[in-house]
């Protein structure tokens, strides 16, 4: 069976080192073939990004170009209205055949997970990694996904490798506590951001006068 791919979603408003690290630590951790980096058009909980959809995938493109492991997906841009999670790897599934495919989330994504839409499905597609910083023990608060966690989850990575969906696997990363919110403040009131995101897209940022007067 071929190594697994990771999937990794967010708004990336902008993309930051915290997400670029997540997601080398998986590849190499995991022994992915890749993390497919997929910005989402229109959140179902949150505010919509501030950058437009172009300068959001321009800035991701600009932050891996050197990482051949890592590959901006604009599948959710293509498509209108809310991104769905479920409909992304419902896809993605369709496109991969049986390569096994893992959805990256950290613990706080994961405890809220019950109100994503059609969450019960996401299992039929994906795995999930769930990346805990050292010492946070992953505890959803909602029942009925505890008991998926409890009933899903996997002590071995192996198992990512043997099956294409399917399983719950727990893995602790070391976290850059880097906030693209943070960011976003820093770069309205002048402040430099430099070390939190790459050169690259800092450069594009204010070639762009982006997130200056919000």
């Amino acid at each position: 069976m071929a190594k697994p791919i990771g999937i990794l979603g967010g708004t990336f408003d902008p993309v930051h080192h915290g997400h670029l690290r997540l997601a080398i630590e998986c590849i190499e951790r995991l022994a992915l073939a890749e993390v497919r980096l997929i910005p989402l058009r229109m959140p179902p909980h949150r505010k919509p990004p501030q950058a437009a959809p172009e300068h959001r995938l321009a800035m991701l493109k600009l932050a891996t170009e050197t990482a051949s492991n890592l590959v901006v997906d604009d599948s959710e841009l293509q498509r209108p209205g809310i991104s769905y999670t479920i409909d992304t790897v419902s896809a993605l599934r369709k496109k991969s055949g049986r390569i096994p495919l893992c959805l990256l989330l950290g613990t706080d994504a994961f405890n809220m997970l019950h109100t994503w839409h059609r969450w019960q499905s996401l299992l039929d597609h994906v795995h999930f990694v769930i990346a805990e910083r050292p010492g946070v023990v992953c505890k959803p608060e909602n029942a009925e996904l505890n008991t998926v966690l409890d009933k899903h989850s996997a002590r071995d990575a192996s198992i990512l490798h043997t099956k294409e969906n399917g399983s719950i696997f727990r893995v602790q990363i070391p976290w850059l506590d880097i906030s693209a919110t943070r960011i976003r403040d820093m770069l309205r009131m002048g402040h430099n951001p430099s070390f939190l995101l790459p050169d690259a897209v800092i450069e594009y940022i204010r070639t762009h006068r982006l997130y200056a007067d919000t």
